[in-house]
């Protein structure tokens, strides 16, 4: 009798991934591209594969698409991706000095260095929130839901009521469909019943809010984010990556900013950037020479990069642990598991045991895999940005209306559904308005539902079914310390706002 690894892994596994990665770089250094859309792109071609090979393809877009940002952030001083925005206080001076390659492999290096950190606590930690979250009742999973929706709103520095308000029309529209328990239609016009039995479904949804949205966008644009090579700077050969010279002496900055990412990315809705932005502050407040963050030095970039790819760990804790998104890229990828009929959440590891595996060592190939395509072939990596915009969109939109047409089994409605949310997500995105804010509550509205009535059934109608259990008491007290905090920020980010205009 052979032995069996407990989990799942080959040839065509690993070129799955590298393929995913691949195409993730590419995704993630053409500005306007992100590592979101790559995601929910590939997402109906995971149609016709195992979970274990489908998450090799979404985590290698994952980690690629987080890590291809810092290409045109260092090269044209323009982020690929949100979370690459600190990337280029330090990454373009370094270039525009003639630093391009030795900037790029810094950061190459430190992005590979928090997606390994941010595995070891995803490995260490997930097991202990999900067996923790397993003694749950339908009031701690109605709170926690409550939760997340209220730290997503929270940290959504100063546009608060925006973000509640547009994650609570995300629940409403997750609740417009039939309803089980008296099998009427809730909000639903008449002339889309027949197609509006169990209601909007997930994929024409996201793919319509971050691919078609920003493709649409970009129309409008004109495509300006088309770039030359005389918009680009040469790598140059002045002067050379040197691992032992540019990272002495950074060994609690690569730590503290990969946890600080995780960390982030643990907490449902904060975003790369916001974890970028934190560990870069951070970095600034313990260096021995501050003054010189900002001039181009590999410090600030090696916080900004070990942080923005801490997250992809960080963000998978929640997913798996609890069945909450923690950011708008995992928020996608719950679609792959309920495609398999796989439900994430408190005992996912334990009916899932290799799939729990092969999800680290699928993330463990594809930090690896990023690493040695981003840093060997250096100078080709730099040429992804000159990709023209107006060729390659019209091949992502067919994809994804293939992808949405294919949902069910091939459904026109969903198409329509597809262009339908896009053009709601540009208005999202015109007025300001969180998008992973409306994603996350159109995704989590159905749970928040269906535990809220089975509150109400246990209790016999009363609400005070809410009050009555210890650990209800703490999540009510995580969720009023959270409410206390978003208005005091939320007042503190207008004050900024006032005397910077003030100055102007």
């Amino acid at each position: 009798m052979g032995f069996e690894l407990p989990f799942v892994i080959g040839p065509e596994y690993i070129a799955v991934a590298l393929f995913g990665v691949v195409i993730g770089i590419i995704f993630g250094a053409i500005p306007g591209m992100t590592a979101t859309m790559a995601v929910a792109v590939f997402l109906p071609l995971t149609y016709a594969y195992s979970m274990e090979m489908a998450l090799y393809l979404l985590l290698g877009l994952y980690v690629g698409g987080i890590s291809g940002g810092l290409v045109p952030a260092i090269l044209i001083n323009i982020p690929g991706t949100p979370s690459s925005v600190c990337t280029t206080f330090d990454g373009n001076p370094m270039a525009l000095r003639g630093e391009s390659e030795r900037a790029l492999k810094i950061g190459v290096t430190s992005s590979f260095f928090g997606g390994m950190i941010s595995l070891v606590v995803l490995a260490l930690f997930t097991p202990i929130l999900a067996g923790w979250a397993i003694k749950f009742s339908a009031v701690e999973k109605f709170l926690i839901i409550l939760f997340a929706l209220t730290v997503i709103a929270a940290l959504s520095r100063g546009q608060m009521l925006r973000g509640l308000w547009i994650g609570m029309l995300g629940v409403l529209v997750a609740m417009m469909n039939q309803f089980s328990v008296n099998n009427e239609y809730r909000m639903v016009p008449d002339f889309i019943k027949s197609e509006m039995q169990s209601g909007f479904q997930l994929f024409p949804v996201l793919i319509g809010l971050f691919a078609v949205s920003e493709m649409l966008q970009q129309c409008e644009t004109g495509m300006h984010a088309s770039y030359s090579k005389e918009d680009t700077l040469e790598i140059k050969n002045e002067v050379k990556f040197n691992f032992f010279r540019d990272f002495k002496g950074q060994v609690i900055n690569v730590i503290r900013s990969a946890l600080l990412g995780t960390f982030m990315g643990i907490l449902p809705g904060v975003g790369g950037s916001a974890a970028s932005l934190i560990a870069y502050s951070q970095a600034k407040s313990w260096s021995k020479h501050p003054e010189l963050l900002g001039t181009g030095v590999p410090e600030g970039l090696i916080a900004s990069e070990t942080s923005n790819n801490g997250l992809t760990g960080g963000a998978l804790v929640p997913l798996l642990s609890l069945g909450i998104p923690g950011d708008s890229t995992t928020a996608v990828l719950i679609g792959a598991f309920m495609l398999q009929g796989i439900q994430v959440g408190p005992l996912f590891i334990t009916n899932n045991p290799d799939i729990w595996n092969t999800v680290l060592v699928a993330l463990l190939v594809c930090n690896i895999l990023m690493y040695l395509v981003m840093f060997f072939p250096i100078k080709l990596l730099a040429k992804i940005i000159l990709i023209p915009q107006e060729r390659l969109y019209p091949v992502v939109l067919m994809m994804c209306t293939v992808g949405a047409y294919a949902t069910l089994n091939g459904r026109m409605f969903d198409v329509w559904c597809l262009l339908f949310f896009g053009i709601v997500g540009l208005l999202i995105k015109k007025f300001h308005f969180p998008v992973s804010c409306f994603l996350i509550g159109f995704i989590l509205g159905g749970d928040l539902e269906d535990y809220f009535i089975q509150v109400l059934t246990a209790y016999n109608g009363s609400l005070t079914g809410l009050f009555v259990r210890p650990m209800s008491w703490v999540i009510w007290a995580l969720i009023i310390l959270t409410v206390v905090y978003a208005v005091l920020d939320n007042r503190k980010a207008k004050r900024q706002e006032k005397e910077l205009s003030e100055k102007k």
